[in-house]
C-alpha cells in the first residue's frame, strides 16, 4: 500500500447535466488534518464536485480514493460508513421533530431493536459541549434559529463519527457572531486529525481558516494553492477570470423628496407573543439607499413582511409615494415597489416552472404579455432572453430551464434581474446578495446604484456588515424589534456599527450616540 497523507483524492472527476459539464476533468487532494477551501464562482461546479464525493450524485468519470484505496461511493450511507459527512447549503432537517431526534435520525443506538435514547442523549450533550456547539436538544427544528440549525448540521456529522467534513457555503446564513465561532470549531476539528472541505466564496473567510485552496471556474480546475502565499485580490481573479472590483464605487447621494414614509410601525411575532418589529418609524428619500442593518432575528424579516404585506402589521402607518398603503393587498403595494425576498425558495420563485416563467411572474397580465387572456409565449421569450443575458444568468436549458436545477446563485440573479426590470419607485431589497461570488456581487452592487441614480428609493437590508458600510447612503440599526441608531458610513466604523447591532449602544431622542 502507497503511503500518502492524503486522506481523499478526487481523481479526474467529470460530472454533466443536461446542457452542461458542472465538473470538466477535476482533481482534488485533501490532506489529513488541514482546511481545505473549494472557492468558485456560482455554479462553477462546487456543491456538485462535492455531491459527487458525499454520494449524491455518480460521475461520468474519474475515481475517489480514501487513504490510497479507490472507493465506490454510491449513496449517502456509503460515504458516511467512509467517515464523510456533509452540511448542506439549505439544511436537511425534519422541521417537527426535536433537535435530538435530527441528529439521531437514521444512526440510532438501539438494543434488542429499542430507541437506547438516553445513551444517545448523553453523546451529543458531550459533542456539544466539547465544541462549543450549544443547541436545545428539545426544542423542535422550525422553533430555533437558522445558526441553531446549522448546529444541529454539525452535531449530526460528529454523531456518526465522520473524519471528513464537508461544509457547503456554511456561513450564508450566519451572524458574524456566529461566522467567528463556526470558524474556530473547523479549526478546533482540523486541530484533532479531522479534515474538512469548506466551500466558499467568501474571501476573508478562506483567508482566515483555511490551509489552502482549491478554483474552480465553469467547472474546470484553475488550480490550488496555499493561502499563505495568496492575497485576495489574486484569489478573486482566479475566480472571475477577471480582476474585480472589492469596494464599491459611487458618487454621493442627492436625495429628493420621501417616497416610503413609515410611522410607528408594529408588526407581531409568529413565534412569541411580543411585537417582533415596535414602533418602527423612518422614511426612505428618491435617489438613495438607506440599509437596515442588525443581527439577525431582530425584526427584520419582519419589518420587510409588514412593508411588503406579507404579514398584517397590527399599529402605524405605511405611506408610499404618497398613498396610505397600510392595508393594501400585496398587488396593490407592488405598482410602486419591487421586492428581492429574503427567501428565495419561500417567496421569490415557484421552483417547478421555468426560468421565464418565474421572469414574468408579476407581469404577464401586461398587455405586452398577454392578449384575450392567452399568454404571447414568443414575447416572454424575448422579455426573458434579454435578462438572461443581462444578468449573466447561467442554466443548462436557458429560459426553458425548471428554477430548481439552477444554483442557488443563479436562482438569486434571476430574481433580482426580474425585480430590477419592473422599475418601481421603491426597491425592497432584502440580502440580495446572499450566497452570490465577488463577480456577481459587483455586478448587484452596481445595479443599485444605478437604481438609486436614476430616482429610484432602495431600502437595503443585510446581515453583510461589508455590504452595509459600502453600499448605504444612511444605516438603521435594528435591534431587537426597535432602530436603536441612524449611522452615517462615512463617518462611522465596522465596531461602531457592531456596538449597536449587539445593543450595547443606542441613540437618544436628541440623535446623539449614548
Amino acid at each position: 500500500m502507497m503511503h500518502t497523507d492524503n486522506v481523499i483524492e478526487m481523481l479526474h472527476i467529470t460530472k454533466e447535466f443536461p446542457g452542461i459539464i458542472a465538473n470538466d476533468d477535476i482533481t482534488l487532494q485533501l490532506r489529513r488534518g488541514e482546511i481545505h477551501a473549494l472557492l468558485g464562482e456560482n455554479g462553477a461546479g462546487k456543491s456538485t464536485l462535492m455531491s459527487v464525493l458525499f454520494g449524491l450524485y455518480q460521475p461520468e468519470a474519474g475515481e475517489i480514493r480514501k487513504n490510497g484505496q479507490v472507493v465506490k461511493i454510491h449513496n449517502p450511507n456509503d460515504a458516511t460508513a467512509l467517515g464523510i459527512g456533509m452540511v448542506h447549503q439549505h439544511f436537511k432537517l425534519v422541521e417537527v421533530f426535536t433537535v435530538l431526534d435530527n441528529i439521531i435520525l437514521g444512526a440510532e443506538t438501539t438494543k434488542l431493536g429499542f430507541l437506547q435514547k438516553k445513551e444517545a442523549r448523553r453523546k451529543v450533550e458531550e459533542l456539544s459541549q466539547r465544541y462549543g456547539l450549544k443547541v436545545d436538544l428539545d426544542a423542535r427544528v422550525e422553533d430555533i434559529t437558522v445558526g441553531m440549525q446549522q448546529r444541529v448540521e454539525i452535531l449530526k456529522m460528529l454523531y456518526r463519527d465522520n473524519e471528513i467534513l464537508i461544509f457547503d457555503e456554511p456561513t450564508a446564513v450566519l451572524t458574524p457572531q456566529e461566522i467567528d465561532e463556526l470558524m474556530a470549531t473547523m479549526k478546533e476539528f482540523a486541530r484533532e486529525g479531522k479534515s474538512i472541505l469548506f466551500i466558499s466564496h467568501k474571501l476573508n473567510e478562506i483567508m482566515a481558516v483555511a490551509d489552502r485552496v482549491t478554483v474552480l471556474r465553469k467547472g474546470k480546475c484553475i488550480g490550488t494553492v496555499e493561502t499563505k502565499d495568496t492575497d485576495k485580490q489574486s484569489l478573486s481573479n482566479m475566480m472571475v477570470g477577471r480582476p474585480v472590483q472589492l469596494e464599491v464605487v459611487k458618487e454621493k447621494a442627492k436625495p429628493g423628496q420621501t417616497v416610503l414614509q413609515v410611522d410607528g410601525l408594529c408588526v407581531r411575532s409568529s413565534t412569541h407573543k411580543r411585537d417582533a418589529v415596535h414602533n418602527v418609524s423612518f422614511e426612505v428619500r428618491a435617489g438613495e439607499i438607506v440599509c437596515i442593518a442588525g443581527i439577525d432575528g431582530n425584526g427584520q424579516s419582519e419589518l420587510v413582511y409588514g412593508l411588503t404585506g406579507l404579514e398584517k402589521s397590527s399599529a402605524g402607518k405605511v405611506t408610499l409615494c404618497g398613498h396610505d398603503i397600510s392595508h393594501a393587498s400585496i398587488r396593490r403595494r407592488g405598482q410602486d415597489m419591487s421586492h428581492i425576498p429574503e427567501d428565495r425558495h419561500k417567496h421569490g420563485l415557484i421552483l417547478d416552472f421555468t426560468l421565464e416563467q418565474n421572469l414574468v411572474l408579476q407581469r404577464f397580465r401586461e398587455p405586452q404579455f398577454e392578449h384575450l387572456g392567452f399568454i404571447k409565449k414568443q414575447a416572454v421569450r424575448q422579455y426573458a432572453q434579454r435578462l438572461i443575458e443581462q444578468y449573466d444568468v447561467r442554466s443548462g436549458q436557458g429560459p426553458v430551464t425548471i428554477a430548481r436545477s439552477m444554483s442557488g446563485g443563479n436562482q438569486q440573479k434571476a430574481i433580482i434581474a426580474r425585480e430590477v426590470d419592473r422599475d418601481k419607485a421603491l426597491i425592497v431589497a432584502v440580502q440580495p446578495t446572499r450566497g452570490l461570488d465577488v463577480g456577481a456581487i459587483e455586478y448587484i452592487h452596481k445595479q443599485l446604484v444605478a437604481q438609486r441614480d436614476e430616482g429610484h428609493a432602495v431600502l437595503l437590508v443585510s446581515l453583510e456588515l461589508d455590504e452595509v458600510m459600502s453600499l448605504s447612503d444612511r444605516i438603521l440599526v435594528m435591534y431587537e424589534g426597535e432602530i436603536v441608531g441612524e449611522l452615517d458610513p462615512a463617518s462611522t466604523s465596522v465596531q461602531e456599527l457592531g456596538l449597536y447591532m449587539a445593543g450595547a449602544k443606542r441613540m437618544t431622542k436628541e440623535g446623539k450616540g449614548a
